[in-house]
């Protein structure tokens, strides 16, 4: 790295909250193919690409050690929907623009020329790549404080709210899990003119579980009802 690099990669060191032992691997964890096959023809294998792959596999199990952790009660296939979102390309995008990781990778000419910095997918990458190299240069507790923090914690409040939005497939989920009726749902009622109408619909889980709620559509009707429905049945499950 250059100078500028050097003081640059202090920036993200405060921001992460960690100190890199080996500036060399925090360097790797951002540089791009590109960059590398611009300088020489024969180099070493210094771009980030393993990087990438070994923090794929430790997002991956921090991402699921984490939510079992959090949500004990919650069914399998719900945590492996949570799971997915936490650690798909554009929520690991959107990670890298909070931490401007964009800032710090180095690209050949032709990757800078077409916008690499802002590419979705090298930023994912660069994501992982760090999470890996967080693993290597200090051990296991760096990359899961990294992954409570930034992927999964407080640096996107809105986030629980967004991934856990299937209600109604959580519903079902929980219902099958408990042995409960499949929810079923009806439309009571619709008002108001054509363009603008909003929608009352009920979910019935069984005799003992219901639950109302308008919505501009049908669907958002639905979901939110299910809402409720899955909050109740979930407050059930730990009610002494």
């Amino acid at each position: 790295m250059n100078a500028g690099q050097v003081v640059e990669s202090e920036a993200l060191e405060a921001a992460l909250s960690y100190h890199f032992a080996s500036r060399e691997l925090l360097a790797r964890a951002f540089t791009h193919r590109s960059s590398i096959h611009e300088k020489t023809s024969s180099a070493a294998a210094t771009d980030n690409e393993q990087l990438e792959f070994l923090g794929d596999a430790i997002l991956g199990f921090l991402v699921s050690d984490a939510l079992v952790a959090l949500h004990p009660d919650y069914p399998e296939g719900r945590l492996s929907k949570l799971k997915a979102q936490l650690v798909s390309a554009s929520h690991l995008h959107r990670v890298a623009a909070r931490l401007r990781l964009g800032d710090y990778l180095l690209l050949g000419r032709g990757e800078e020329m077409s916008g690499g910095r802002e590419k979705k997918a090298l930023l994912a990458n660069a994501v992982e790549a760090l999470i890996a190299a967080l693993y290597v240069d200090g051990g296991i507790e760096p990359a899961r404080r990294f992954i409570l923090q930034h992927v999964i914690g407080e640096a996107e409040p809105s986030s629980e709210a967004e991934l856990a939005a299937d209600y109604k497939s959580a519903l079902q989920e929980l219902a099958q899990s408990r042995k409960l009726p499949q929810p079923r749902y009806a439309i009571v009622e619709e008002h108001g003119p054509e363009h603008a109408k909003t929608f009352l619909v009920e979910v019935r889980v069984g005799r003992d579980w219901v639950s109302r709620a308008e919505g501009l559509s049908k669907k958002s009707a639905g979901q939110k009802a299910a809402q409720e429905v899955l909050r109740r049945l979930e407050e059930s499950a730990t009610a002494p």
